[in-house]
Formats: C-alpha cells, structure tokens, sequence
C-alpha cells in the first residue's frame, strides 16, 4: 500500500484531500506545514507528497528544496497542489524539482492522477 504524506494548513483542504486519497485505497499521513511534513518525512518516508504551497513556518516550495538537498529524501515525488495558478508559479514549482502541479480546488480525479502518475 503506497504511503501519502498531504501538507496543508487549512484544515478542510486536508481533510477533503485525504478522503480522496483514502477512497482510492492510499494510505495517508497528514501535516499542517513544512516543518511537520520534514519531521514526519524523517521518521517515515512516504511514497509521495502532496503539498500545498503558501502555508506558515515553511510553504511548500520551502519543503520541496529542503527533501530535493538530502539525497535520502531527494527521489521522494513531490505534487504541488495550490491555488496560485500563474505560469511563473508552475516554472518555479517544476525549477524546485515538483513532478506534478494540480490547481485548488481540484477534483479527486486530478489529485489520483497526478499521484499515480508520479509514482510511474
């Protein structure tokens, strides 16, 4: 069973992304910034990330550098999933190493997608 670690500080995007996650039979960590999702990353490597990207203590884009700087957490796929949705935000995304960009509010098909297809 493949481990999702979902970042977000907003409680309702967790919870709604969780539930699509766990309905297509994932199992799912859960952390409210960066800083826990580094935390929770040490003490169990999960499979993927989905991110948010603007959360407090460390944003996304933050996260994503620290993971892609350890060679243990380097290969870990990282899917943005964000309400910014400028061209400038997708290249610095993809410039950080981010394998997948899913825009809020999105669907549970755009969220399995992209982390099946981060994990091919």
């Amino acid at each position: 069973m493949s481990k999702i670690l979902v970042v977000d500080d907003l409680k309702s995007e967790l919870d709604m992304i969780t539930q699509y996650l766990t309905s297509a039979g994932y199992t799912v960590e859960t952390a409210i910034n960066g800083k826990q999702a580094m935390e929770k990353v040490t003490a169990n490597v999960p499979d993927v990330i989905v991110t948010d990207w603007m959360m407090p203590e460390m944003g996304g884009l933050d996260l994503c550098r620290q993971l892609k700087k350890n060679p243990d957490t380097a290969n870990i796929p990282v899917i943005a999933c964000t309400a910014k949705n400028r061209d400038v935000d997708r290249m610095w995304a993809k410039k950080q190493g981010v394998k997948a960009y899913v825009v809020k509010p999105c669907t549970s098909e755009e969220i399995i997608t992209a982390v099946k297809e981060a994990m091919e």
